[in-house]
């Protein structure tokens, strides 16, 4: 089995024995084996927490649990630093969980919770921020101020928690770079290793945008100043 790997722009072909392994094994092997300077970033080795994320195929996934293929041509993750070979710098991206203000704000007495209310933000709960939404993200590739697809779900996860005490402040914290610079071109949902789909919260996150009383800057003007009258027949 040959995998192809892209190191600073340029292709490095190496050959491995075809075995039931993870990429992350296989990675493992080349570095162990043929070549000790491939750089990886690996952590938990159990899809918790999304260090070894990279792309594959022009796919982002990640390396201890994607199994590979011949041929395969391994990237790191795109929009974001490389440092070196696989490994990237996504603190830029984590930082926009300040920005979305994604953490819970408790009221003076928390409510009773529900096993339904629960169920509502529990799927969000699960993001483990391994930066392949924003590597397969079009509109962070052209604004690197867009807060992006993982601090926006999760800024939705607290919104739609009903111990929330700070609704108001969340939605007003995503409307600049956020809610409405979103495309809901849905590129970040299909590589989400938890089976999140940030297009959906973005969504949500705009229609409780609305019923704050804000709405999309491209048309907040729409026919502002204008005096239409009244009807003629």
């Amino acid at each position: 089995m040959t995998i192809n790997i892209i190191r600073n722009g340029k292709k490095a072909t190496f050959k491995v024995v075809q075995k039931d392994e993870t990429l992350l094994q296989v990675l493992t092997e080349i570095k162990t084996t043929q070549d000790a300077s491939l750089s990886f970033a690996s952590g938990c080795r159990s899809s918790v927490c999304g260090s070894c994320a990279m792309r594959v195929n022009g796919k982002e996934v990640l390396a201890c649990a994607y199994k590979p293929e011949s041929g395969d041509i391994i990237e790191p993750l795109k929009n974001v630093p490389l440092v070196r070979d696989l490994v990237v710098d996504v603190e830029k991206a984590l930082s926009f969980n300040k920005v979305a203000k994604a953490w819970a704000v408790s009221p003076e007495a928390l409510p009773s919770v529900s096993p339904e209310q629960a169920e509502v933000n529990e799927v969000q709960s699960d993001c483990i921020l391994c930066g392949a939404c924003y590597s397969a993200c079009p509109v962070y590739a052209v604004n690197p101020e867009f807060i992006g697809p993982f601090a926006l779900t999760r800024n939705w996860r607290y919104v739609s928690d009903v111990r929330e005490a700070d609704v108001a402040g969340k939605i007003d914290a995503v409307q600049t770079n956020g809610v409405w610079d979103c495309t809901l071109c849905g590129e970040c949902v299909p590589v989400c290793p938890q089976g999140i789909a940030p297009k959906s919260d973005i969504d949500m996150l705009r229609n409780k945008s609305n019923v704050l009383g804000y709405m999309d800057p491209k048309y907040a003007n729409f026919g502002g100043g204008l005096d239409f009258g009244a009807p003629s027949f």
